[in-house]
């Protein structure tokens, strides 16, 4: 399948073309008058050459993401390995978190205790902290963290047999207490997180989850995260649950199935605000409702109203 540009150079199509033959060869011997081939990826060269020997290729991402969105007990088990691997790794992180240590640095630790654990790589730079938490998705740094910031940040680590562990937390720097504002974000995000994760149980649509959803007030709309649940395994996965105001009818109309795992997202910050605050919670949905996967513990400075 070598046909792209970095190993086949200007002899791309060329090489294109006998693979695609290779593939027709297979389909005669095996696939008998079926001259369809689901394909997920595939460069330019290779789609022309398989369309020139009549193959109808078809859309295999759709049969891989809806094959790998039912989980077996293997990886579920797998998943719980890694969670735990990146949990042990966040509570460093929680314990080296003090005034002065640059983002990079404490985002470092999450890297190297996976590493150290048998885990494999990190999908993203997500730890933030101060004014860099609004708006979300900044990558981390060398800001030094100050007394009195909030700090968020978002796993995504593939961890042991590869799988992905994945939520987030924002904690507060220091020894005092968190402003009214600090805490009115978090138990905003905390809130909305959470009554979305009351809804999931099997058999409930896709839809409905989206029409049932709890609502984000007003000045946090314009902010939301860009779903509001997704799939979990190797990385992120179908599902895609989205928020009313991203809406696409007829994309998912799907239920949800005992075996599936997803990912709870809560993104709080007003747009032009000082800080915001990002948490996540990776479930599982079981024949009876869902388990939360995740242990990780809440910042209890901010937790509760302020």
């Amino acid at each position: 399948a070598g046909f792209y540009y970095f190993v086949a150079g200007d002899e791309g199509e060329a090489m294109a073309k006998d693979f695609a033959g290779q593939i027709d060869e297979l389909l005669r011997r095996f696939g008998g008058e079926n001259r369809r081939l689901a394909v997920d990826k595939i460069e330019i060269s290779g789609l022309r050459a398989l369309d020139a020997f009549g193959i109808e290729v078809c859309n295999g991402m759709q049969l891989m993401e809806h094959a790998r969105a039912l989980k077996g007990i293997d990886e579920i088990n797998a998943m719980r390995c890694s969670i735990a691997t990146c949990e042990v790794a966040v509570a460093k992180m929680r314990d080296r978190l003090q005034p002065g240590i640059a983002e990079t640095e404490l985002w470092s630790l999450l890297h190297a205790e996976n590493i150290a654990r048998g885990g494999e790589w990190i999908e993203t730079r997500l730890l933030t902290s101060g004014p860099r938490t609004n708006p979300w998705l900044q990558e981390a740094g060398p800001r030094r963290i100050n007394t009195g910031d909030l700090v968020a940040f978002d796993t995504d680590v593939v961890g042991p047999y590869g799988m992905c562990a994945d939520f987030s937390r924002t904690w507060y720097c220091g020894d005092g207490r968190p402003s009214d504002e600090q805490r009115r974000l978090h138990t905003i995000a905390y809130e909305h997180m959470m009554a979305n994760i009351a809804m999931l149980k099997p058999g409930i649509s896709f839809t409905e989850l989206t029409e049932r959803s709890h609502r984000l007030p007003a000045e946090f709309v314009a902010q939301r995260y860009g779903v509001m649940m997704h799939g979990i395994g190797l990385c992120d996965e179908y599902p895609a649950i989205l928020y009313p105001e991203d809406f696409i009818p007829g994309a998912f109309d799907y239920v949800l199935e005992a075996g599936m795992t997803l990912c709870v997202e809560s993104y709080i910050g007003t747009v032009g605000g000082h800080e915001g605050v990002k948490l996540e919670e990776q479930v599982l949905i079981t024949e009876n409702g869902v388990e939360n996967l995740t242990k990780c513990p809440f910042d209890p400075a901010l937790m509760g109203a302020a």
